[in-house]
């Protein structure tokens, strides 16, 4: 899998003025690319990046918007890469997002909102629900974590082994009755 990114809008340009050669643009270098990696079995990847605080220029800012570009590709080989971070900050209604648009997701990734810190730091998003909710959803793929942690990785990954804890599982996700 590799993250196919979509561009930013040109500096000084309005965004609705060039949105349909962006996006006529976009969907024939995403053909071509489809192509190239289906060539190596690969699968490319849509991240919709929020416009609002994250880049303000970058074209793909919704999973509405990349949904609908993946409809007009057409290409198997291409999947929504969900970044709830940004999903929550462009729309909010994640569970809704999550539920509409999990048959084109081939890669979730997470950060607390607003903060873009660990999943178990102060903010908007109830990451156990939204975990118990991706594995209802039958998601079995790896989930990034793409944050900036407040200490080191060590650290920044406790709320990891704290979450396992509390399903009964140890370190790795697995089960403790299974050992």
């Amino acid at each position: 899998r590799i993250h196919v990114m979509a561009g930013r809008v040109p500096l000084g340009t309005d965004r609705a003025a060039v949105a349909g050669e962006m996006e006529s643009t976009f969907i024939e270098n995403l053909r071509y690319t489809a192509d190239l990696l289906s060539q190596e079995d690969m699968i490319g990847l849509l991240e919709p990046i929020n416009n609002r605080i994250t880049d303000p220029r970058y074209y793909l800012n919704t999973p509405h918007q990349a949904a609908a570009i993946l409809e007009k590709v057409g290409r198997p080989n291409l999947k929504l890469q969900l970044d709830v971070f940004h999903c929550q900050i462009m729309d909010g209604n994640l569970s809704r997002n999550l539920e509409t648009y999990f048959p084109l997701i081939g890669h979730i990734q997470i950060a607390q909102v607003p903060g873009r810190h660990e999943p178990d730091s102060p903010g908007e998003l109830n990451f156990p629900y939204i975990f118990e909710l991706l594995e209802s959803l039958g998601y079995s793929g790896y989930v990034g974590c793409e944050y900036a942690p407040k200490g080191d990785t060590l650290e920044g990954l406790g709320w990891l082994r704290s979450y396992w804890e509390r399903r009964g599982l140890q370190h790795g996700g697995t089960s403790k009755a299974a050992k």
